[in-house]
């Protein structure tokens, strides 16, 4: 499949609009790359899952919950440090896809993975190549200038920052704050230092009721790009496939509300998936700018990449750096999350292969009505697409070294 083939991928994909998770237009959608998949001659199951699409309304409530505890800490401070302490556990293990708290009083509708084994059960290893298909809201946030002021600010600091990170450690803030409260201290300081992340969790309310009043993006470059490279690379692959991997295809629904979609999967599969033996390459926004591997993505905290798989995208970008070829690909850790942070999580092995435009801190018309096919740069795709083949081709070399020693 050719540059050429993928953007049409990328059209027919987008021409499912609004298809925001658990709507009838990603059903429609799932049944659409189904389709595709089983007409190339694969067999594919569409499994059930479950996801709460209204994502942003759940951190508004987290930070709703935390601006309440404040002010209730000022009359009492015991009840107040109560309501933040577990606000705070909340969010982080919903920013991380681990437990859910607060996120079960919210209503859930029906998604679904698609998903393709690969034919070589008896191989040493497995391989999925994931991309999710779902689009998401647009908002307040995402508008150029704010992304530009936002990057000017990240660049300032010494780690990674995304929204929902100072969101999160604005709640937490508060609970040293607070603590000092229930021990006594209160002083003009106290009230400035609680004053600040009150104020920051009062911005982010507005801002993420904002997002879910928001409209659906097109999603041509996140994620219709992904889906294009995955089925592309599947494509490449079938010919000749890898001598110690069984690949395997997994588009996941439910990525733009905290990767639930991917989530649910790794759930529902988790006792026949040998964590020493399951590999994952996440596909993710690869229309326009230039390449890069994650090495680290978290919502709240930084997780940290499955070290032999940075160490093999390490190898393949400086073999591909040579004059003459493509521009190699550079390491990415930032404050952000894709759907290969569920899985890290859960202890497999994995990475996302993404671009982004030099000087830009989130791939081109991240969560915009702009994000068209039109605005897909063929030459990206190929850069990505290349990228993520020869890391494949490096990965089966290393698991049959490692398999044969």
């Amino acid at each position: 499949m050719d540059a050429a083939a993928r953007l049409q991928v990328i059209r027919e994909l987008c021409s499912y609009e609004d298809r925001l998770a658990g709507t009838d237009a990603e059903r429609r959608a799932g049944s659409w790359l189904a389709k595709r998949l089983r007409d190339g001659g694969r067999q594919v199951e569409v499994e059930p899952t479950h996801v709460h699409p209204q994502y942003a309304l759940v951190q508004a409530a987290h930070c709703l919950l935390g601006l309440a505890g404040s002010l209730v800490a000022i009359a009492s401070p015991p009840a107040g440090f109560a309501i933040v302490l577990v606000t705070a556990a909340s969010m982080y293990f919903d920013l991380n896809a681990g437990t859910y708290l607060l996120r079960r009083l919210f209503f859930r509708r029906a998604s679904q993975n698609v998903v393709s084994p690969g034919r070589r059960a008896n191989a040493p290893a497995r391989l999925f190549l994931c991309a999710h298909y779902d689009a998401a809201r647009t908002g307040p946030f995402f508008r150029p200038g704010t992304i530009a002021r936002f990057t000017r600010l990240a660049r300032l600091s010494p780690l990674p920052l995304g929204p929902f990170r100072i969101l999160f450690w604005s709640l937490a803030a508060l609970l040293p704050v607070l603590g000092a409260r229930l021990a006594g201290a209160d002083s003009t300081l106290i009230s400035v230092l609680q004053l600040i992340p009150t104020l920051i969790l009062l911005v982010g309310i507005l801002m993420l009721v904002n997002v879910e009043l928001s409209d659906v993006v097109p999603g041509a470059n996140d994620n219709a790009s992904g889906v294009a490279t995955v089925l592309s690379l599947a494509e490449e692959l079938a010919p000749d496939p890898p001598e110690n991997l069984d690949v395997g295809i997994l588009l996941a629904g439910g990525g733009e509300c905290l990767m639930e979609g991917i989530r649910g999967f790794l759930r529902a599969h988790r006792k026949e998936l040998d964590r020493e033996a399951t590999y994952f390459l996440n596909i993710e926004s690869v229309g326009c700018g230039e390449v890069r591997y994650v090495t680290g993505e978290g919502h709240a905290v930084s997780f940290g990449m499955d070290r032999r798989v940075i160490e093999l995208c390490d190898a393949v970008a400086s073999a591909t750096r040579n004059p003459g070829r493509r521009p190699g690909a550079q390491p990415l850790r930032w404050g952000f999350a894709s759907d290969a942070l569920p899985v890290r999580l859960a202890r497999y092995p994995c990475t996302t292969i993404t671009t982004i435009e030099r000087g830009s801190l989130v791939p081109a018309a991240y969560h915009r009505l702009d994000d068209v096919p039109d605005r897909i740069d063929p030459g990206t795709l190929d850069r990505a697409h290349g990228f993520a083949l020869d890391l494949v081709r490096a990965l089966d070399r290393d698991v049959g070294r490692r398999h044969r020693r």
